[in-house]
Formats: C-alpha cells, structure tokens, sequence
C-alpha cells in the first residue's frame, strides 16, 4: 500500500493556509475584518484536490471534519467527497464528520484527471492523501482566478460545492478558482481590498454589492465611492491584472424599493457600473464592467435572491463568456 504524502501539493483552490488549514482571509490580518467576513472565511469554499493517478484504482483522504451548524443552503443537506473529471461527476462518497476517520474513493478507468470536492460545511481538514494500486500525482497548476463577493458567489442555494458559479465558470475556462465570497459581507471593505492586492492572481472578479442595499445600508453616493476606493486598492497590487467586475444580480424585491438611506438595488447597481465604466475611460484597459441585472430572471432564484442550480449555472456561463469577450483568457 501506498505511504501518505502531504496534501497540500495536491490542493487547489487556496488563498491562506493557517497551521495547515486552508482559509480565505489573510490570518494575519484578521483583526481588520468585519466579524462576519471572518467567521466565513474559515470556511474552506471552493478548496478541492486535483490529481492524476495512472494506475490507482482508489484514493483514499485521512481528514478531520466537524458537525456543521444552522443550515443556511442547500449543500449544507450534502455532505460528501465528490469526484469529478473534465467530463463531470462520477461518484460521491457521503460520511459523517470525525475527529479523525480515512474515506475511500474508487477511481474509474482511465478517466482522469481528477478533483475532489470535500464536504465545505463540515470545515474539512485534509491531513493525508494516498493511492491504492497505483501513485498519485498533483495536477498541473492553472492559471490562479481570485474570485470576490457575498452569499451568490459563495454558493448559496446550489446543491453541491461544484454547481457554485465561480466553480462552473473556472471549469469551464480551465482555471484554478480561488473563491472569496463571504455570505452575508462583502460590502466593499476596503481591507478585503487590500488583502486582494496582496494576493497572487492572473485573473480578478468583483461580484458584491446585493447586502450594501440591506444587511449594512449604502447610499448610491456612498457605494460609488467605495467601489472606486476598492477598485484603487486592488490595482496597488495588480495594477496590471485582468479584472472583471459583475454588479449585483436580480433581486425581485430591492430593485425598486428604497433601503434606510434611500436607495434602490437599481441605484447601487448603476453606482458601481458608473464607478467602474469612468475608470475604464481613465485609461484602466485591464478592467470590464459585467451588467448583473440581465443575466437572470426570476425563475433561476430559489428564494428570490441565491440563484438555484440553473441559475449558477447560467451566472457561470455567462460570467466565462465576458471573460473571453474582453480577451481575459483564452
């Protein structure tokens, strides 16, 4: 039987590791970070292992995982390993959490290379991986997309960790998605910015905005300022970098009504699109605006604001077809 080889070479979609664990937020920043950024942070989405294995027939992960809390979509119903390939998924493998238990995937045929989409809810820690009946390799490393925004981004209301639109559009465009999307947050903290401008990446996407109408009310004005002190902030650290900012999506029941300073979801949206467009005509040729309103309609919405499994797959779809259309990847 094959020795256990460190994991981490087979990890992709990390920002941070802090004592081995993978996190997305700067650890050593933390102190800056509103406390609900913070808290789902350390929440592993989108981390996932890729690997060849020519001739194992399984892979077996020694990992520790905790009891998940309040359900707060539908993937926290779900919790097991899900192994895909280019083509799609092949199995899944549900388990329980452990302080510390081995899983064991069998791998089909000829059919790699492979990814691994732990149980998000369940925090896993992934100590160990192995083969069985054959060695194990990393995949090659892709192109590194960093991906920014709230509960749509992280994937609320899709089913699995793999229907999120960040993992549907990196798929699609064959990069190692790295997903930011703190639900609840994202409201253009500019220390988030910061840590964003710190963080390698070939490729950028901005998608916040939705909770700036409710959770912690913008004014238009208001958001159009922080959209530019954020886009400013970025750019300090990539001044260089792709960048795509998509405004907030389709919300039925904001678009028209004003939050506690006046504003509709409309009216943000429009700000942020003014902020990002005069940039542009400022001589930014690396950033391009992706208008959120058209791309979905009220049947891709499980609750009247997360897309369901259509709608992230349509909001990937979509967010892909810009990046190639501004030339961003090939």
């Amino acid at each position: 039987m094959s020795a256990w080889l460190d994991p981490v070479p087979f990890l992709r979609g990390v920002a941070w590791l802090d004592g081995g664990r993978a996190v997305r937020a700067d650890p050593a920043d933390a102190a800056r970070l509103p406390w609900d950024t913070g808290e789902r942070a350390t929440l592993p989405i989108g981390v996932r292992l890729e690997f060849a294995a020519p001739a194992a027939q399984a892979v077996e992960i020694r990992y520790r995982a905790t009891v998940p809390g309040p359900t707060d979509s539908l993937r926290d119903l779900a919790h097991g390993f899900a192994l895909w390939n280019r083509e799609g998924p092949l199995l899944e493998v549900f388990t329980e959490p452990a302080a510390e238990a081995v899983v064991r995937i069998e791998l089909p045929t000829g059919l790699g290379p492979f990814t691994i989409h732990p149980p998000e809810t369940q925090s896993p820690l992934i100590l160990a991986v192995r083969g069985i009946g054959g060695e194990l390799r990393p995949a090659p490393h892709a192109p590194r997309w960093v991906v920014h925004g709230d509960s749509i981004t992280e994937g609320w209301w899709s089913t699995r960790p793999a229907h999120g639109w960040p993992a549907v559009a990196g798929r699609a465009l064959g990069l190692d998605t790295v997903n930011l999307g703190y639900a609840g947050a994202a409201r253009g903290e500019l220390p988030t910015a910061e840590q964003l401008a710190g963080l390698p990446a070939d490729l950028l996407t901005l998608a916040f905005g939705t909770n700036c109408w409710s959770r912690v009310p913008f004014s238009a004005p208001l958001l159009y300022e922080t959209t530019r002190a954020f886009l400013d902030l970025v750019r300090q650290g990539h001044p260089e970098t792709p960048l795509l900012l998509v405004s907030p999506v389709l919300r039925p029941d904001a678009e028209r009504v004003p939050n506690k300073l006046g504003a509709t979801l409309g009216e943000l949206r429009a700000a942020m699109e003014r902020a990002a467009r005069e940039r542009i005509l400022a001589g930014d040729r690396r950033l391009a605006v992706l208008p959120g309103l058209p791309l979905l309609a009220p049947e891709h919405l499980a609750d009247g604001l997360h897309p369901n499994d259509a709608g992230h797959a349509r909001l990937g779809a979509a967010v892909a077809r810009a990046l190639r259309e501004e030339g961003f990847v090939a």
